[in-house]
């Protein structure tokens, strides 16, 4: 665990001598432990504190700002994803949307940070891309209200919701959409930015809504292309509202993360149904092996995955009864 300062990483102890070293023991100890790593901070990039033990971030391989979540969950909160769907599929967004926030749990053993995403064969039956926000709760809490929710968020990374479509697809007709179509992998990354380095980029959270939002611009590459561009700030349930439901009867600890959902034209999924609305022939495009993805969001840095198959002829849809 380290800060980054002008492009140099440094570690906790550089900060202050009694820092944990570890994000989880951190995490753990946030109220006590950020203000000394604030102060830090500021000392180094002041000049009133020098140290010659920062290493360059070009050097560095990063792995996931949270390395061990205690649990994971994923949001469903821009509209204009959610109606983007619906209308693929020929259907109305159900109003159930604008009455309360959603999510669903997924596989926090298996996310990752920058780097290789290993896929097994029936991942690549439509893999798709997530364009998302993920928050880290730095304290406990039960039975949090939207209005305090905010003070209950360490920090913000890029998240990219790994999907296998078919997978999915096929688990959605038991309705159990969040289970071996969702669970190989999540990215996180590059570095957990912490709200006071994003408070010039607030902005009201819509009408109806309660908690903060952030005008962060995001953008999606695969394989140097441009395939999205979308923006967190609209989020039509904030993070805040997400946490209030997701406590609601049940504690959250430090470390829990949570996601905000693909953004609007943030997955394959989505694109191509819209693309094949205007157009049946459209071919639907999806991750391949060797591709890269890089999602870029404004104040969070750039998170980059390469897609690279497991040795293996393995699979489970080979496994179907008929």
């Amino acid at each position: 665990m380290g800060v980054l300062i002008n492009g140099i990483v440094y570690d906790m102890d550089v900060l202050h001598p009694d820092l944990p070293g570890s994000m989880n023991m951190f995490l753990n100890y946030w109220e006590d432990m950020f203000p000394f790593a604030q102060a830090g901070e500021l000392m180094l990039r002041e000049g009133t504190r020098s140290s010659n033990k920062g290493v360059p971030l070009g050097e560095l391989e990063l792995l996931s700002p949270v390395p061990f979540p205690n649990s994971l969950r994923k949001g469903f909160a821009f509209r204009n994803h959610a109606e983007a769907l619906w209308r693929s599929k020929g259907a109305e967004l159900p109003s159930a949307f604008d009455q309360f926030p959603v999510f669903s749990f997924s596989n926090h053993h298996s996310t990752q940070g920058p780097g290789n995403i290993f896929c097994m064969p029936d991942h690549f039956e439509k893999l798709d891309f997530g364009l998302e926000v993920a928050v880290v709760i730095s304290k406990h809490g039960k039975n949090i209200s939207a209005a305090e929710a905010d003070d209950y968020i360490g920090g913000l990374m890029i998240m990219n919701g790994m999907s296998a479509r078919r997978l999915q697809e096929e688990e959605m007709q038991l309705s159990n959409s969040s289970a071996k179509g969702n669970d190989f992998c999540t990215a996180f990354g590059p570095w957990l930015v912490t709200p006071d380095e994003l408070e010039n980029l607030e902005i009201p959270a819509k009408e109806n809504h309660m908690g903060k939002c952030w005008n962060l611009p995001m953008k999606v590459y695969v394989n140097g292309e441009l395939i999205s561009e979308a923006n967190l700030g609209d989020m039509d349930w904030t993070f805040a509202e997400i946490i209030e439901r997701a406590s609601y009867g049940v504690d959250l600890y430090p470390g829990d993360v949570i996601g905000s959902g693909p953004a609007g034209k943030g997955c394959f999924l989505e694109l191509n149904g819209t693309s094949k609305l205007s157009s049946p022939e459209y071919s639907e495009q999806w991750l391949q092996n060797g591709d890269v993805a890089d999602i870029e969001i404004d104040g969070l840095g750039k998170l980059s995955n390469t897609i690279a198959a497991e040795e293996t002829e393995y699979s489970i849809l080979a496994k179907k009864k008929f």
